[in-house]
């Protein structure tokens, strides 16, 4: 099951939205010199941050983009100096937005576990109290096609990711059967990601989708990305284990500290580290 779609009626207060959506906005018009003073700490500091985090396209196509990555759960896990004070009212609709989107995301992981015969909802608390982020987009315009990219081809590498598109501008494309397809934003939509983290917990059953975004010519495009990352047990990634009561496993099993690691290093090789975990049957096959 390949999924990526656009939910409508989701039940995200349409106020609460449009205030992440207005800062969003502001804070990428603001002046290089202010955002700077939330850039990313420097090499070895992760990702948090304002900067151009995805600058890591193979080949000569480079990434054309401005990004904002913020952890916003656990709340210990804050780093306050990395939040904007500009505009002023950014960090009150952050920290609503993400309680909106946690919401929503509970509610979207019991109807997977549902689907899946998930009767214990092993699927809803592998993602219950973990890690979750809001990276913030901006892609401006560009008139030189072919020569950048607003995001490397990839998929998504943790959990579930929710996208908030902050206008029409397309660009968003994902490819199946090895052709590209675009995504035309509806109003009021939000885009749900199956990550690479999900794709493993359910053992293949809900499989992440690869995706890119090509610059417009004309116009900018905004978008605002919830991600939440989900472990078993002992903060392993490895399929649920209710699942594996009726089926082999697809995927080894593999801490999420050394996952992380793994995507770190085969992200600027085009490389999608999942396939690494992949089990192969005795016939070749995973």
């Amino acid at each position: 099951m390949y999924n990526n779609v656009q939910l409508t009626n989701h039940g995200v207060d349409e106020a609460v939205a449009q205030l992440i959506k207005d800062n969003t906005v502001e804070f990428f018009s603001l002046p290089l010199d202010i955002k700077n003073k939330v850039a990313v700490l420097g090499k070895g500091a992760g990702l948090e941050g304002y900067g151009h985090h995805y600058s890591r396209a193979p080949g000569d196509k480079k990434d054309w983009a401005e990004s904002l990555i913020l952890i916003t759960q656990p709340v210990h896990e804050r780093n306050m100096k990395l939040w904007p004070t500009s505009p002023p009212t950014f960090r009150d609709a952050l920290a609503t937005y993400a309680v909106e989107m946690t919401k929503l995301a509970r509610r979207l992981l019991g109807f997977m576990a549902a689907d899946l015969g998930d009767e214990d909802e092993e699927l809803v608390e592998a993602f219950t109290g973990k890690r979750q982020s809001m990276a913030m987009h901006y892609y401006p315009p560009c008139r030189h096609e072919g020569k950048v990219l607003g995001i490397t081809p990839h998929t998504d590498g943790l959990g579930l990711t929710l996208l908030l598109h902050v206008d029409d501008t397309p660009g968003l494309q994902i490819k199946k059967d090895g052709r590209w397809y675009p995504v035309r934003p509806l109003p009021g939509a939000m885009l749900v990601n199956i990550g690479d983290v999900l794709d493993i917990l359910t053992n293949g059953a809900y499989k992440s989708v690869k995706h890119r975004v090509i610059p417009d010519a004309e116009r900018g495009r905004t978008t605002v990305v919830f991600v939440e990352e989900g472990t078993v047990e002992e903060g392993m990634v490895t399929p649920l284990p209710g699942l594996l009561k009726q089926q082999e496993p697809r995927y080894k099993s593999i801490h999420l500290d050394d996952y992380i690691k793994g995507i770190l290093k085969a992200v600027p090789e085009g490389i999608r580290f999942a396939n690494t975990l992949k089990i192969q049957n005795d016939d070749g096959s995973t």
